[in-house]
């Protein structure tokens, strides 16, 4: 019996993943952790008979810890799925991971913001890294299958969001409502509107660079709107292998959660009938996606003060205000105000992150970052 730490348990992947572990025979919750919705996390735990529990805004049986250690040895899990939003997961990331746990990752931040850390960690302590976003996860078992020397190039897909094939204007004033409105993919509030600005799929060929050790010209990104073709890795002949599947977040749950273990059945998936149809992605409508390019391939704490800059300007969005099209903006000036260096160690990423966020602040609160 697999034991299973899900930390945000009372998000959508956390939620999902329960699904997943109450439906298999060989899997256990044995810890959940929340950032506030004790309420619900606490339910969770009492219909599964969970002891060790642990909420950032209070509550819990264990105390709450930026990096969590403490509910980690509590728990004893076997396997640590991070399914914490933003910035915040990376030092669960590592808590576990230096504990020699292995860790299904749906927390991309870990990886955008201290991709060099987590190598090191990893490297000392040999303990497995399972991508759960579907992009990866399809990634990780088309990589697998085929020779470094053959392989030219690593696809992620991407819906386009619900903005796609919108103009710069439209776009720029868009509301929560719209951007949360996503037309496949049903996600927290924060990736959603990741995924209308495509600053999501900027982090994750961030994170592919971390995963696969591919360089940033090996990583490309096609717009797929039905959602259908996860990922693909374009070979040195040219041609294509495909991952295919529903967008249906159960199913790189399942594999990360049973890895190395055969993933769960599913339901056959039959292509017969369905239309796929794939585009260049608009890089004038979503500068997002060059913007975090640029910053993985500057490297040392650059991605930091990105990811940052956009969750503070995500934030100010989701509160109205910021106007929509004034995201990427905060985001490049933030890169530009706070100075990038070698990401040598923890408190290093973190003095970089704290500084991105001020400067976003301040950027907030200047009249003429919110009118232009």
């Amino acid at each position: 019996m697999k034991r299973v730490l899900v930390l945000g348990s009372t998000g959508s992947i956390g939620v999902q993943a329960l699904d997943v572990i109450d439906a298999a025979d060989d899997l256990i919750a044995c810890g959940l952790s929340c950032a506030s919705r004790h309420d619900v996390m606490a339910t969770q735990a009492d219909d599964r008979g969970i002891r060790h529990t642990s909420c950032a805004a209070g509550g819990g049986t264990v105390p709450y810890e930026v990096d969590l250690a403490p509910l980690i040895e509590a728990s004893e899990p076997d396997l640590v799925l991070n399914a914490i939003v933003g910035a915040a997961g990376l030092q669960p990331t590592l808590a576990a991971l230096e504990r020699a746990v292995p860790v299904a990752l749906a927390n991309k931040e870990s990886l955008v913001v201290g991709g060099d850390l987590v190598a090191g960690v990893r490297a000392r302590t040999g303990a497995d890294l399972i991508p759960v976003d579907s992009e990866h996860s399809a990634l990780y078992q088309l990589l697998a299958e085929v020779p470094a020397e053959r392989v030219a190039a690593g696809v992620l897909t991407a819906s386009g969001g619900p903005f796609r094939g919108w103009s710069v204007d439209q776009i720029a004033k868009a509301t929560p409502e719209q951007a949360l409105a996503h037309p496949t993919w049903s996600m927290g509030a924060k990736i959603t509107v990741d995924s209308a600005t495509m600053m999501n799929k900027g982090l994750e060929v961030i994170e592919a660079h971390h995963l696969f050790a591919l360089p940033y010209d090996r990583i490309e990104v096609v717009v797929h709107p039905q959602s259908v073709i996860h990922a693909m890795v374009r070979l040195e002949d040219g041609s294509l292998l495909t991952h295919a599947g529903p967008p249906d977040m159960r199913v790189p749950i399942g594999f990360a959660l049973r890895f190395p273990d055969p993933p769960p059945e599913r339901p056959r998936f039959d292509l017969v009938g369905q239309e796929l149809t794939f585009q260049a992605p608009d890089a004038e409508a979503f500068p997002s996606l060059a913007i975090a390019r640029a910053a993985g391939e500057a490297g040392g704490t650059a991605p930091t003060i990105m990811n940052a800059a956009n969750e503070v300007a995500v934030q100010a969005f989701l509160d109205n205000q910021l106007p929509f099209g004034d995201i990427p903006r905060i985001v490049a000036d933030a890169l530009d105000a706070v100075s990038a260096e070698p990401a040598r160690d923890l408190t290093t990423v973190l003095d970089a992150d704290a500084r991105a966020r001020a400067a976003a602040e301040t950027r907030l609160g200047s009249p003429a970052g919110v009118s232009r």
